[in-house]
């Protein structure tokens, strides 16, 4: 018998795993805490204000499915996501709720703009007109969203060219405009230059006869830098992402004086524990040596679960309640922790929060990102698909 004839291999069948496996490195979803985010951010904003739920990127990290289920629950009004991937997960879950795309849409993927009836981000004329021959071609009308670019420099049309764009939507009588949108590059970082980036936008807005009135969506604000209502009354609707799920806000925002819960933390455990000498060397590369005869617990996570080699030797964990060092470079698998220090002994199988609260103590994801030297949306993102998500649904209060 031959290799091939001894291996077959079972096209088309998911590989499934036991749900009852015991958890080595796992992420619990909060949605109590989503769903008590929502309702103190819609009570924060001025009446009229319609919430965007924006749940690209699998929602942060924090699973589509289950998070827009709960915001649909709690009474979002939109959903905002960055592709038609994204989009169709949305409509398994329900109907009803408008999806604004806000990436751009490629040729080939057109036509599931009218499948799961999406609106697309329009920045170039090009894209209107081909828009607006695919919905002639199918005798359809296709709602958009405008996007002017006021100092980012990505998508959206340049606002000094606004008007070549609004002018060409005038002749595509497929196309409905549903809403105008920008994107500050520095809100919450450099008020100045998105004040810039404000007055910009309302300019391009009035020159094209917006007025408040409009029953589309103007919107500008994020949860970074939510200001605008109070600068000009064009505004009705906000794009709300990592302040729902627990990020803290800045605090010169609108939302600086609102309570959120985090919705996400991140745990693994202990795999075990020994004793190293003083002068010992840990990890790859022997990235660091013991100064003293020292316990070491060996967590059963790594790099290959979201752990980035930037917390190499300076970053902490919880175990217990207290603040263990991460000792030598983070591996794929494993990483190390000092425990010499604790006043009980953990034991093999102990459970150890890398980011949340455990006992009278938090790490939030704000401290390590900042360890990590990057930022909490790319920290979210980074945990990946081999940590399990654990969703704790009890009813939300307050």
């Amino acid at each position: 018998m031959d290799a091939a004839s001894r291996h077959q291999l079972r096209p088309n069948k998911e590989m499934s795993v036991d749900p009852n496996l015991p958890l080595r490195c796992w992420a619990e979803i909060d949605l109590a805490a989503l769903e008590r985010n929502l309702n103190q951010i819609k009570n924060a904003l001025p009446a009229g204000i319609r919430y965007i739920a924006v749940v690209k990127a699998d929602a942060y990290g924090h699973g589509i499915h289950q998070t827009v289920a709960r915001l649909m629950h709690a009474g979002v009004d939109l959903f905002a996501v960055a592709n038609i991937g994204e989009a169709a997960a949305i409509r398994e879950i329900g109907s009803g709720w408008p999806i604004i795309v806000l990436s751009s849409i490629l040729e080939d993927e057109e036509p599931y703009l009218f499948e799961y009836d999406l609106m697309p981000t329009i920045s170039t004329i090009n894209e209107a007109q081909r828009f607006n021959r695919r919905a002639a071609e199918l005798d359809r009308q296709l709602g958009a969203h405008i996007k002017i670019d006021t100092g980012m420099g990505r998508l959206g049309i340049w606002h000094e060219y606004a008007s070549d764009l609004f002018a060409c939507l005038k002749e595509c009588a497929h196309i409905e405009i549903k809403g105008v949108f920008t994107h500050f590059a520095s809100a919450g970082i450099d008020p100045e230059y998105t004040d810039s980036q404000r007055d910009i936008f309302m300019d391009a807005l009035q020159r094209e006869g917006f007025t408040n009135q409009s029953e589309m969506l103007i919107h500008a604000d994020n949860s970074a830098g939510v200001e605008s209502f109070s600068k000009g009354s064009l505004y009705n609707a906000v794009r709300i992402g990592l302040l729902q799920f627990g990020v803290s806000p800045y605090p010169d925002s609108l939302f600086g004086g609102v309570s959120i819960s985090p919705v996400f933390s991140f745990k693994s455990r202990i795999g075990i524990i020994k004793t190293l000498p003083s002068g010992a060397f840990v990890s790859y590369g022997r990235t660091r040596q013991l100064d003293r005869e020292s316990r070491i617990a060996v967590l059963c996570s790594g790099y290959g679960d979201g752990l980035p080699l930037e917390l190499s030797n300076k970053a902490y964990v919880l175990i217990d309640g207290k603040r263990c060092p991460i000792l030598g470079r983070v591996t794929m698998d494993q990483t190390v922790v000092d425990v010499t220090d604790l006043p009980k002994e953990p034991q093999a199988g102990d459970e150890v929060c890398m980011i949340g609260r455990q006992k009278n103590d938090e790490i939030t994801i704000e401290e390590f990102s900042n360890w990590a030297n990057t930022i909490p949306w790319e920290t979210l993102c980074s945990i990946t698909k081999r940590v399990t998500r654990v969703y704790k649904t009890s009813m939300a209060t307050g």
